[in-house]
């Protein structure tokens, strides 16, 4: 029987102490490196990349799939959970390569902030670009953060540049570098005119020192580079790159800091911006566009499903969203497509892939719900008081394969491996509504989806598959009478998704264009409706 644990409880206060914030990247720009230092800084981990464990010290880090380890890349995205300076973290670390792109769209919808993470020697790469784009179109408040500047790379005002004509976002740097990239001297703390040398640590294991040294001792003892960093700051406050915390909110301006996640230098003063700047929870919009105060019942939306996270068990995982009011392990909610009652009974905060049972969260935070196979991406739950979130898009495939199990008696396991990623969004898995092709296809945004899709049939559930590449280039969705009048066309291929839709599946963009000139009435739409 479900008893609640207090009463009373000031929910405004609540959210007022969450920070639940997503980290973007290109790949290769340092963004799980800063994730893990994050946890160091946080007092999360005893050593950057291990914490401690009754068998000793094993990883705790954001890639805790086998083939992320593998590679040395983000492939799914991750929920960390920590305290730092009385506040509760939320940190959804996100996959960089855009390949994994679509995953790192639903993180962005669970996000209240960004912090954006710019390689010094690269700046605005074309993935960064896409991610922003996703971040202007939904609003968040993005702090810049210039890692690697240890390391040779650009002039950090060309960098500025950079980013205001790419992106059209107005960078008001807080800490600015004193010294060239590959010969890092420190910061300049722009509100308070410190400078903090920089220091290094053995292999960036443990935080990194902050001398704070007095601006006349910086001026003898770091000569021209101190003369040069001054005249920068001075430029800057001409052109009025100084901090707004209205343009911030926006998504007009972002406030940047400079550092080294690998030897920890500027993680502290980044960790203590998201503190500082980043927005606490504001009441979320429903489907109509109306906001739900933060202080009504319990709601919260599914943003991410993934399974096997912990390989003794073979679980389910979804992830919600807490958006309104308190949640209590045990109380029983409801499934708003369903409208039928779902009992909370196994609820956790998430560590990467380790996880503690929690009995209560508030909006903000981040909840597992263990085994929930009822529950899919984009769904909401509510007690009480009705309401639903706007759905979360999903992407129009660009690949497509024909897949088959290669070992007959491993046909179960094969078709529920293929259930499983479906309902993960970890790819698209048509079927041909009439029946005349047995094989399912695999539809994908990239490549690399396809590799994870197979390394994980064989290695979760014991179905090795054989992927046929097909010739299709892009899907439109459609309707049954456009359907029918599609059938008779060589080049066209007609698909169902689990969910009912249509998709008609093309060769090339000619045929696409000629059919929508020669029919436009027929239904060929491009795909935004709810995975």
């Amino acid at each position: 029987m479900f008893t609640p644990l207090s009463t009373g409880i000031d929910i405004g206060d609540q959210a007022s102490k969450r920070r639940t914030f997503a980290i973007i990247s290109h790949p290769d720009a340092g963004k799980t490196t800063l994730t893990e230092k994050f946890l160091l800084y946080a007092g999360a981990v005893m050593e950057a990349g291990a914490v401690k464990a009754r068998s000793g010290r094993r990883k705790a880090t954001s890639d805790w799939m086998a083939l992320e380890q593998q590679r040395g890349i983000s492939i799914t995205s991750t929920v960390l959970q920590f305290s730092y300076q009385n506040h509760i973290i939320n940190l959804l670390d996100t996959p960089g390569h855009r390949d994994f792109s679509e995953d790192t769209y639903r993180v962005l919808a669970a996000a209240d902030a960004v912090v954006m993470v710019l390689d010094v020697a690269k700046g605005i790469e074309s993935q960064t670009l896409k991610l922003f784009e996703v971040c202007r179109a939904r609003q968040l408040p993005i702090i810049t953060f210039l890692n690697k500047y240890d390391r040779p790379g650009r002039d950090p005002l060309e960098l500025i540049d950079e980013i205001q004509q790419m992106i059209n976002l107005h960078p008001t740097p807080i800490t600015w570098p004193v010294g060239i990239p590959g010969d890092f001297r420190g910061v300049i703390d722009r509100r308070n005119k410190n400078f903090i040398r920089y220091s290094r640590t053995v292999r960036g294991a443990t935080t990194s020192p902050e001398q704070i040294i007095d601006p006349s001792q910086a001026a003898n003892e770091e000569g021209i580079y101190w003369d040069q960093a001054l005249e920068e700051c001075s430029l800057l406050e001409e052109v009025g790159s100084n901090y707004d915390q209205k343009t911030f909110l926006a998504g007009e301006s972002s406030p940047l800091f400079v550092g080294s996640a690998l030897t920890n230098f500027g993680v502290r003063h980044l960790l203590d911006a998201i503190i500082e700047l980043a927005p606490a929870p504001i009441p979320r919009n429903n489907i109509l566009g109306e906001p739900r105060a933060l202080e009504k019942d319990f709601s919260g939306f599914v943003f991410k499903v993934q399974a096997n996270m912990d390989p003794s068990h073979r679980d389910r995982v979804a992830f919600v969203r807490v958006c309104s009011g308190q949640f209590q392990r045990g109380m029983t909610v409801v499934h708003e497509p369903t409208k039928k009652p779902f009992h909370t009974k196994y609820v956790a905060s998430v560590f990467g892939s380790e996880r503690d049972t929690i009995d209560e969260a508030f909006p903000g935070d981040v909840i597992g719900l263990i085994n929930a196979s009822e529950l899919r991406i984009g769904d909401t739950l509510f007690s009480k008081e009705p309401v639903k979130y706007p759905p979360i898009p999903s992407f129009a495939p660009e690949l497509f394969a024909s897949a088959r199990a290669l070992d007959t008696s491993r046909y179960k396991q094969f078709q529920r491996g293929l259930t499983q990623l479906e309902q993960e969004g970890a790819v698209q898995v048509l079927r041909d509504p009439k029946g005349d092709y047995p094989l399912p296809v695999i539809a994908a945004v990239g490549q690399m989806q396809f590799e994870v899709f197979s390394h994980r049939l064989a290695n979760e559930f014991g179905a090795e598959v054989e992927l046929t590449p097909l010739p299709y280039q892009l899907a439109r969705r459609t309707d049954e009478k456009t359907a029918m009048e599609l059938s008779s066309w060589r080049s066209i291929r007609v698909l169902a998704r689990s969910d009912g839709t249509l998709l008609a599946l093309f060769e090339s963009k000619y045929w696409l264009e000629r059919l929508q000139n020669d029919h436009p009435e027929w239904e060929l739409d491009s795909i935004a409706n709810s995975i």
